[in-house]
């Protein structure tokens, strides 16, 4: 591998790590309803699990309450199960043709696990974020070993990752810390 396909490979890689770590935070519950909440839901449809929005309409008509519409009516079962055995925290109430689910505040204590959860995502994303980084310095150490890079191309494509790292690992605690501020606002 030559430096731009080293670093072109890292950046593709921590930009993944940083997506993942930002829809992770979509499915966080803040006190206010959001389709994030409930779209990655996997739910049983004839037997494969599927996520949630490719099997209903997901709005949000007010502010505390989540309206699921199913295209297909025989489904409406399963996603109430689904929902139920998930970790959303939500009690599905169904009336035969849609599901409301009511999103209730949440407690102080609650709250706090939330922001502890937000704190465990960013570090795993941090920790993938310098993974990418210790693989793209060890092809940068092959390359130069076999002599497809010089010392220097060397030591300036480690110094373009370490920069790499320290803009994604940014990116990252600042979604953290602007997520930490939503779910602690009252």
């Amino acid at each position: 591998m030559d430096q731009d396909e080293i670093l072109l490979d890292a950046e593709e890689r921590m930009e993944k790590a940083v997506k993942i770590f930002r829809d992770q935070l979509h499915g966080l519950r803040t006190g206010r309803a959001n389709p994030g909440l409930v779209d990655s839901i996997r739910v049983n449809y004839y037997g494969s699990p599927t996520p949630l929005k490719q099997l209903a309409q997901i709005s949000v008509p007010e502010p505390q309450q989540i309206l699921i519409r199913p295209f297909d009516g025989g489904a409406l079962g399963d996603i109430v199960k689904a929902i139920q055995s998930s970790d959303a925290g939500l009690t599905p109430n169904s009336d035969g043709r849609l599901i409301r689910l009511n999103v209730p505040p949440l407690s102080t204590e609650r709250r706090r696990e939330m922001v502890t959860r937000v704190n465990k995502f960013a570090e795993e994303a941090r920790v993938a974020i310098r993974n990418v980084r210790r693989d793209a310095n060890k092809h940068t150490d092959v390359a130069e070993k076999d002599k497809v890079l010089t010392e220097d191309d060397a030591e300036s494509t480690k110094t373009k990752i370490q920069d790499l790292t320290k803009s994604y690992e940014t990116a990252v605690n600042d979604q953290a810390s602007s997520k930490e501020k939503e779910v602690m606002e009252e």
